[in-house]
């Protein structure tokens, strides 16, 4: 979520001070440790990591809100740029005022999809070809809108994108089209906020069959079940008091335990199936303002914004390991 004026700033400050639950760790559950700070970027430059999608390798692809691009970043902190989402005369993008790349999603094949606000017919799903082609918009979504979080349902051949601001989640043929409005409701919407601070459904995550958001302003984490047909089930709440979510990861696939980006507080937040949570990195860990998190194997992938701090957005490597029992 890039940076919001400073009246958010001092309301996520005040919050933290109530809204942040914590649980005790228990026998074998996931633990994290050795965090390092991998690369480092320039927010002077609009360099700030706003989402992330893991290729083969191990590298990390990494949106740079609002320097507009993505780039391939090694474990070792190798950075190279990927694309340049085009540049927009006149943005008038809701929360930021400027064009921003947010969310990214990896389809098997190598090819990347990006959602890309501008508060113009420019705001949609791009796509960016591996050949090296220039981005390519596939959809385009209300310019009234903040297309967020995004995932790819590859066996559907679907994407979803999360809209902050319209607290809508949207379907899109991965090939291009028409978007349909997959998921709203009063659960996805901004809340409790100043006007320039609503930011409502932000993170989205596909997970065993169903797609995941957080609510940022309601500190939400929350799960849509995908119907046989396609169509949305119920919103289910699987965990509350997360202040100031953004993004998350699963820590497996087959288990619902998650690690979720709280990014006022620069901490992220180990989160169990039965929505108990507790604090596993913090800014003495070299986090400032994570913004999304990402799992492979024993490493959690963890951009850092700086959208508040406004001191070294970056890439931090953790490792995660399953704690024996007591």
């Amino acid at each position: 979520m890039p940076r919001v004026p400073r009246p958010a700033v001092v309301t996520a400050a005040a919050l933290s001070l109530g809204l942040l639950a914590t649980a005790p760790a228990t026998g074998g559950e996931p633990a994290v440790s050795e965090p390092r700070v991998v690369a480092h970027f320039d927010f002077a430059r609009g360099e700030s990591p706003e989402n992330i999608a893991l290729e083969p390798d191990g590298s990390a692809d990494l949106t740079l809100s609002t320097a507009r691009q993505v780039v391939n970043v090694t474990r070792q902190g190798r950075t190279r740029i990927l694309a340049t989402l085009p540049a927009v005369a006149d943005p008038k993008t809701p929360v930021v005022g400027r064009a921003v790349v947010l969310g990214i999603a990896r389809a098997e094949n190598g090819t990347l999809y990006v959602t890309y606000a501008t508060g113009t017919a420019r705001t949609g799903i791009w796509r960016i070809a591996p050949d090296g082609s220039a981005p390519r918009q596939i959809a385009a979504l209300p310019p009234t809108g903040f297309p967020n979080g995004l995932a790819l349902d590859e066996r559907r051949g679907v994407l979803y994108a999360a809209d902050s601001v319209l607290g809508t989640v949207w379907r899109v043929p991965c090939h291009g089209g028409a978007p349909t409005a997959w998921a709203t409701g009063a659960a996805l919407e901004p809340r409790n906020a100043p006007p320039a601070a609503r930011v409502g459904v932000n993170g989205l995550r596909f997970h065993r069959d169903a797609v995941w958001v957080s609510n940022t302003n309601a500190g939400t984490l929350l799960r849509i079940r995908v119907r046989e047909n396609g169509f949305a089930g119920p919103i289910e709440t699987r965990a509350t008091r997360l202040y100031a979510i953004d993004d998350f990861g699963f820590v497996e696939r087959n288990k619902d335990t998650a690690l979720a980006a709280l990014t006022g507080g620069s901490e992220i937040a180990l989160v169990r199936p039965d929505g108990a949570h507790r604090v596993v990195l913090t800014p003495k860990d070299g986090l400032s303002n994570p913004t999304s998190v990402a799992v492979r194997g024993r490493t959690a992938y963890i951009p850092s914004a700086a959208y508040f701090t406004r001191k070294d957005p970056n890439l931090l490597l953790a490792r995660v390991y399953q704690r024996a029992r007591d």
